[in-house]
């Protein structure tokens, strides 16, 4: 019996990054208010660096699933688009305030 597609690293990491990026911005919201920096901080790197280090994990994913469990490997990518979408919102929404 396979394991779930789920209780794979590779579908894992890519929404733990989301949530740790997501938890960046606000974390950076509850400590400093919303702060409209000349000069980007250390929370603003690791949030490019943790966005940005998603997309060869999911790619990764792709072609090492998608083939063999298209249906399971798609639930897995919406849910992990899903997670980064949170985490672009939740920038989008203090960038405009």
């Amino acid at each position: 019996m396979k394991a779930s597609i789920l209780s794979r690293p590779s579908a894992i990491a890519p929404i733990a990054m989301s949530l740790a990026a997501l938890g960046l911005v606000l974390g950076h919201v509850a400590l400093f208010g919303i702060v409209h920096e000349t000069d980007e901080g250390t929370p603003a790197h690791l949030y490019q660096l943790l966005m940005a280090g998603q997309v060869p994990v999911i790619g990764y994913f792709l072609l090492r699933y998608l083939p063999d469990q298209p249906a399971g490997a798609c639930r897995v990518v919406i849910a992990q688009l899903a997670a980064a979408a949170l985490a672009f919102a939740a920038l989008y929404w203090m960038e405009s305030q």
